[in-house]
């Protein structure tokens, strides 16, 4: 096996860890952190539902190698809240109806809070065009668009 140690931090967490330079992050954060909230679908960097932030960029962790991670910052959905005190995002899609299997979800939650961060008040159209990378099956994305706006209006204090 040829490993390197990678370290960075996970959610505010440091991480340290042996890892071989073919695994990807997604696999990584999953098997060898146990995040598992990160979904592996498509494994081709299509379907968005691995979609994670890193040093503050989405990113499909199916498509990076977990050494590339190396002195990164990485958020996955696991950092978004808690079941005790959820994220405005989260509380939204919950209030809309935007998951239904719930597949998609942890990407979808992740593209939309890296949206949300660089732009406080997204307009429908700009909220579907970063969502246009995220494949859902289920729920057509109308409450998906109603959650982030939603969202965005309580991270401006507006609800």
């Amino acid at each position: 096996m040829n490993a390197r140690r990678i370290s960075f931090r996970v959610n505010g967490a440091a991480v340290e860890a042996d890892v071989n330079v073919r695994t990807n992050l997604a696999d990584f954060l999953r098997q060898q952190i146990g995040l598992t909230g990160t979904h592996i679908g498509c494994e081709h960097g299509v379907c968005g539902a691995c979609t994670i932030i890193v040093d503050s960029q989405p990113a499909r962790s199916c498509l990076m190698l977990a050494v590339q991670a190396d002195d990164a910052e990485v958020e996955t959905v696991e950092g978004l809240g808690t079941p005790e005190s959820l994220s405005a995002l989260q509380r939204a899609f919950s209030s809309h109806h935007a998951l239904q299997c719930g597949f998609c979800t942890p990407g979808m939650l992740m593209t939309l809070e890296a949206l949300l961060r660089v732009n406080p008040s997204p307009s429908r159209d700009e909220i579907r065009e970063v969502l246009s990378g995220n494949l859902c099956r289920c729920t057509g994305y109308q409450g998906i668009v109603d959650a982030a706006l939603d969202a965005a209006d309580a991270r401006r204090g507006g609800r």
